[in-house]
């Protein structure tokens, strides 16, 4: 079993395929899954050489096979994958070694789950199932899921292989130089969700050469407490007689890798462009380079796609908002089903300074299971903070857990042997840190001590299902000192027990405390502040409250947790009230609501101003001033590709009324530069175009979507016959390039006035360079940006 070797000793995986298999006659575009089947020896081959220059994992060559990419034919999936674990076992065999180990190779579906793109969650895990079903009952050693970009796509793998197989789950994703998915997830959040979910090991992968990938490496090393993989592209592409090539020689990889081996990786190998030399070199270099023992991180993260949040310095804002209980409105929303006023609830909630929202919806006459799944997945469409899943019905808080993207926070369990026996199994399934709230089947305790002893139980509990004490929060009960008098101090006692004693973080509900008396927010901001000096590490609490806020900026102020008061100083600069008052729920303008992705708000809004406002005029002063705001949030780093595409979808809808209104006018819509959109030949992957297209679509241009696999000729054809000024090429796969070289020759030779602008995980401005290309968009904001500056430049001329 690998997991015997995992953790205790290096372990070496494989290296590239694509690029033994151009050697051996892989033409451009062509995909390498068929050659299992069609040249079956060859694939042998490759797998026996890595093998023999100490390769201990290879992967089967199933990186795309999936059944969104083989469906019935000449070449079904099941026959597909089915040749290719044989492959790799006949290789595995014909080695001398015991320690040959095959892994399914599962590479991403090439589609954007919704909300962002067309698959549903569901969906997506039933293509991964099938796979992962194909290839356990070949024999597989274990599971490998690797080059993913977005946690969600992620998620739904990672359940599909726990679920469907008991065999070892490996994971690596592909981050930029950032440390970033293309979704927006940072290093801690993917370690939390992926240890949440109980992978056997995790990394990365693709993207990077080994130099541009070592500031990343040391922040997973940082913060996973399993073991981690590295397997980094033999350095950057370039072209060279017409192939792409890597510019990292085996020995400049092995030399690179004796210093990730020494920091600590312990599963090691290549990506593309590596070869059996680069592996041998690597093996033969970090052979005896000694495994430090990985030592657990007592981190207690909660995590959304794009945003971690660590409890335990200082303490952290949950939001309180997204509760029925004591609001009218609130249930009123819920009843009439009406999310905009929810996701309003929450945004306002984020730009007042919360860190996590708490998402309740229960109400006797609604069907919480599928209100709670239909929330969270909403909110998480318009807000990248992380999420409180608040509920005491198993059903609703396990399909909310399901579907959310990331690792939530969960409330609650408590001490009672039902509440334990419910919550526990579904933590250690899907992840999750635990309000453990210290009741039992007694009640509340009425001593510190009684308190503490039910958070001892409940953490003990926790224990024999492997969830550790990081992850449980101790709720120690907020009581209203109007019916009971000595409820602060008890709480605040037991708060410092239970910290002191058991070691976890805990968390309140802090307005509980004055309930029944007048004047309740001088109360609650007063016992806030004792209750953080007491060492409260998240307290649920209105960020809308002005009084408790100030309670919050100025005892990190006091206490030393503000750097140089920066916080408070950026909040209160101004005076006591803040700089710039922020929008209520009410007054969430068009902009407002297209920066946040509120399309229905952005519809409603839109209809009203089109009354007694040009639809020229909407468009300048709220349309594109949203868009650029979004457009430099994403450029910068603060807005991620969730919240471009929801903003995107909100000023389309917003487009399309104004649309109408232009009609009913008899005005003209401005004519529309186009621009022709596709994934090369060869190429089946067209997330990065698609977003491009959505931006462009955005930004008034009229784009010619070709769609993916395009013939160059046809792409040569449409701009000539259309009139064409831009292009834009897609390409994901270092297969594909070549073919990407080809059409911008067609292009330049037959339709010279043509600029041709490129982007794709395998491409950089080099790169670009090299096979003529106009501009280079790293990401869809700068092609948008290209777009703008060369048409603004040549109707100027």
């Amino acid at each position: 079993m690998i997991l015997d070797k995992l953790g205790k000793e290096r372990l070496f995986f494989d290296g590239g395929m694509g690029t033994l298999l151009q050697e051996k006659g892989l033409l451009p575009g062509e995909l390498p899954e068929k050659w299992n089947i069609e040249h079956a020896e060859d694939i042998i081959e490759i797998h026996q050489r890595y093998f023999e220059a100490g390769s201990q994992i290879v992967l089967t060559n199933t990186f795309g096979a999936n059944a969104i990419k083989f469906q019935e034919g000449a070449f079904p999936l099941e026959k597909i994958l089915s040749a290719a674990v044989c492959n790799a076992k006949t290789a595995a065999g014909r080695c001398e070694r015991e320690d040959c180990y095959v892994a399914l190779d599962i590479g991403p579906t090439g589609k954007l789950l919704k909300p962002m793109g067309d698959l549903k969650f569901e969906d997506a895990y039933e293509v991964f199932k099938e796979v992962v079903q194909i290839g356990a009952a070949q024999g597989v050693d274990l599971i490998h899921i690797e080059t993913m970009s977005d946690t969600y796509e992620l998620k739904a793998a990672v359940l599909a292989a726990k679920e469907n197989s008991d065999l070892p789950v490996f994971a690596t994703l592909i981050f930029d130089e950032r440390g970033k998915l293309l979704t927006g997830a940072d290093v801690p959040s993917v370690v939390a969700m992926l240890e949440g979910l109980r992978v056997d090991a995790l990394g990365i992968n693709c993207g990077l050469g080994p130099i541009q990938m070592m500031p990343v490496i040391e922040q997973i090393l940082e913060y996973a407490s399993i073991p981690v993989i590295v397997k980094p592209n033999a350095g950057l592409p370039v072209q060279k007689d017409g192939q792409t090539c890597y510019d990292i020689t085996p020995d400049e990889f092995a030399e690179e890798m004796k210093q990730i081996a020494g920091k600590g990786a312990a599963v090691i190998g290549g990506c593309c462009g590596t070869t059996p030399e680069h592996i041998r070199k690597m093996a033969a270099i970090c052979q005896e380079i000694s495994l430090p023992h990985r030592e657990e991180k007592h981190r207690t993260i909660v995590s959304s796609y794009g945003r971690s949040v660590e409890l335990g310095t200082g303490s952290k804002i949950i939001g309180e908002r997204i509760n029925p209980t004591g609001k009218k409105k609130f249930k009123q929303a819920l009843k009439d089903h009406d999310l905009e006023y929810i996701l309003k609830e929450g945004i306002i909630q984020q730009e007042k300074g919360a860190h996590i929202l708490d998402v309740n919806v229960g109400l006797p006459d609604i069907d919480e299971p599928a209100m709670m799944k239909e929330v969270v997945e909403r909110l998480q469409s318009v807000t990248n903070l992380p999420l409180q899943i608040d509920t005491v019905d198993i059903e609703a808080m396990e399909s909310a857990m399901r579907i959310y993207n990331g690792k939530p926070m969960i409330n609650s369990v408590n001490g009672k042997q039902e509440s334990m026996d419910a919550v526990f199994p579904l933590v250690k399934k899907y992840g999750g840190t635990v309000v453990a709230l210290t009741i039992d089947e007694e009640g509340i305790p009425s001593t510190a001590q009684g308190r503490l002893a039910i958070a001892k139980k409940i953490i003990a509990e926790a224990a024999t299902y492997g969830i550790d004490r990081k992850d449980i929060v101790v709720d120690v009960l907020t009581m209203t000192i109007s019916s009971e008098p000595a409820g602060a101090l008890t709480t605040l006692e037991a708060l410092r027990l239970v910290r002191e004693q058991c070691q976890v973080n805990t968390v309140l509900g802090v307005s509980n405390i004055s309930f029944g008396l007048p004047s309740r927010p001088i109360i609650n901001a007063n016992f806030y502040t004792m209750a953080m000096q007491q060492g409260l590490s998240a307290g649920i609490i209105n960020p809308n409250s002005e009084e408790m806020m100030q309670s919050y900026y100025s005892y990190h102020a006091l206490m030393n947790l503000d750097e140089n008061c920066g916080q408070y100083i950026e909040k209160y600069a101004g005076g006591t009230a803040e700089k710039k008052p922020l929008p209520t729920v009410k007054e969430l303008s068009l902009q407002d609501t297209i920066e946040k992705g509120l399309k229905e708000e952005a519809l409603r809004i839109t209809r009203q101003l089109v009354q007694n406002m040009q639809p020229l005029d909407i468009i300048n002063q709220y349309l594109i001033p949203a868009l650029d705001v979004v457009g430099k949030g994403f450029e910068k780093g603060t807005v991620f590709l969730p919240q471009l595409l929801m903003s995107a979808e909100s000023a389309k809808a917003s487009f399309a009324v104004l649309k109408d209104a232009f009609a009913a006018s008899g005005a003209e819509e401005e004519a529309k530069e186009k621009i022709v959109l596709a994934t090369v030949k060869g190429d089946i992957h067209d997330i990065g175009k698609n977003i491009v297209k959505v931006l462009l679509e955005n930004y008034s241009f009229d784009v010619i979507d070709l769609g993916k696999d395009v013939d160059p000729d046809l792409i040569v054809d449409t701009v000539i016959a259309e009139g064409v000024r831009l292009v834009g090429l897609s390409a994901l796969m270092t297969t594909t390039v070549v073919n990407m070289k080809d059409t911008i020759a067609k292009l330049k030779a037959k339709a010279p006035d043509c600029k041709i602008m490129v982007g794709g995980a395998v491409l950089n401005q080099e790169y670009a360079d090299m096979i003529g290309a106009d501009f280079y968009g790293k990401d869809a904001m700068q092609s948008v940006y290209y777009a703008q500056n060369l048409f603004q430049e040549k109707n100027d001329f």
